[in-house]
């Protein structure tokens, strides 16, 4: 018998406490409610969504992966309204002592002093001038961004010191900020990857139950190739049996829609993700449930995840080496560009951060610039003559 129950517009079916908390509590039926049908609240109906300052005292996160294109990024907001079940970035809410499930994608927490924190960093004598990449975590343009504009003062932040930066997301919100990415464009310091995980609208709503149509996204895109903004699709996560079968139609239909490049991520299951995705499958497809997990454990060595560099985006394996495969022959027929190209020049160091990885394969057209980045004004050498 199946013991979970979908919430209407969410994603995670759990919500299980944070792997640090020593105890537990659980609600239960203690008879006294007299409705035969009681259930727990957060299974009853859908939970609200909560907001909550996050005190920020460094906004730039930097890291040491071959496995990214990035070498900093900034994530505007913890936790993801969007609700994707699959979301990598959920067991980092047992950091605050949430859950990775459902408090995931209802208690959002959003940065502080954004203007004030990049703008120390930027200023610092020692700070080096490195693409920034935003939606590497969660979802830069998620709803709560209507309100408050975080992700919109740091475009403007940046913009004002000629800094460049990368976006990735699957919301159709990015064209508010259309003002701004067209002024970085105009001095190749932008990038925006459009994620789409699938073109069947049954499944978005199961998957990603709070995100953009894929025919919003494809839109999106289009409109942003139309405004010359350079623009790519990001098909992320592929999963075996449920979405692997769309990687050439999703590539193909962003190309036609004006992407100028393409990347791809193998489903991740780190931590709690695992067990929240298994029970999402029990919940949505139980006949297919077992073949689609032992699938992912046959591209992770038998497990369920693989945190090793160098496979962990990608996988292992025949299955892993025919998604390659594929996905080199789509960007080939439709003429996207298969390797990264030269460089601006060495002076501005590599393309602002990128790193050739086998499961992103830019275009000469995502190139930022580095070399334009405007130092402080009042910044004065500590002799003068």
């Amino acid at each position: 018998m199946n013991e979970h129950k979908s919430v209407k517009g969410r994603g995670a079916v759990e919500n299980p406490s944070s792997r640090y908390l020593n105890s537990e509590t659980v609600p239960i039926d203690d008879g006294w409610d007299s409705d035969p049908n009681w259930e727990p609240e957060f299974l009853a109906s859908a939970p609200a969504t909560q907001f909550f300052p996050d005190k920020t005292k460094k906004l730039i996160t930097t890291n040491q992966s071959p496995d990214v294109p990035f070498e900093q990024s900034i994530n505007p907001y913890k936790g993801c309204e969007h609700g994707c079940v699959y979301c990598f970035a959920r067991p980092t809410h047992a950091y605050l002592d949430l859950s990775p499930g459902l408090d995931f994608e209802t208690k959002i927490f959003f940065k502080t002093n954004p203007v004030e924190r990049l703008r120390e960093a930027l200023e610092h004598p020692k700070y080096q001038c490195k693409t920034i990449a935003m939606g590497t975590n969660t979802d830069p343009y998620q709803p709560v961004e209507k309100e408050k504009r975080i992700t919109r003062q740091i475009l403007e932040t940046l913009l004002e010191y000629r800094h460049p930066v990368s976006l990735v997301t699957k919301s159709v919100m990015i064209m508010r900020d259309l003002d701004l990415l067209q002024e970085f464009a105009k001095q190749d310091l932008v990038n925006v990857a459009i994620s789409i995980t699938t073109l069947n609208q049954e499944l978005k709503t199961k998957l990603e139950p709070r995100c953009a149509s894929p025919n919003a996204r494809l839109r999106t895109l289009q409109n942003l190739a139309s405004a010359n903004i350079p623009v790519g699709v990001m098909v992320a996560p592929i999963i075996p049996m449920l979405n692997d079968h769309e990687l050439e139609s999703i590539v193909v239909a962003s190309v036609e829609a004006g992407a100028e490049f393409a990347g791809y991520v193998i489903v991740r299951l780190p931590l709690e993700v695992a067990p929240l995705f298994e029970a999402w499958l029990e919940e949505h497809y139980p006949l297919k449930s077992n073949r689609i997990m032992n699938r992912i454990r046959d591209l992770r060595g038998g497990s369920t995840y693989q945190s090793e560099w160098g496979v962990r985006m990608r996988g292992t394996g025949t299955y892993a080496e025919m998604i390659a495969k594929r996905f080199n022959i789509v960007k080939r027929k439709s003429g996207l560009p298969t390797r990264l190209k030269s460089e601006y020049n060495d002076s501005t160091q590599k393309e602002a951060g990128a790193k050739d990885s086998d499961f992103v394969n830019t275009g000469e057209s995502t190139r930022l610039r580095t070399d334009l980045f405007k130092p402080p004004d009042d910044y004065l050498p500590l002799f003068q003559t």
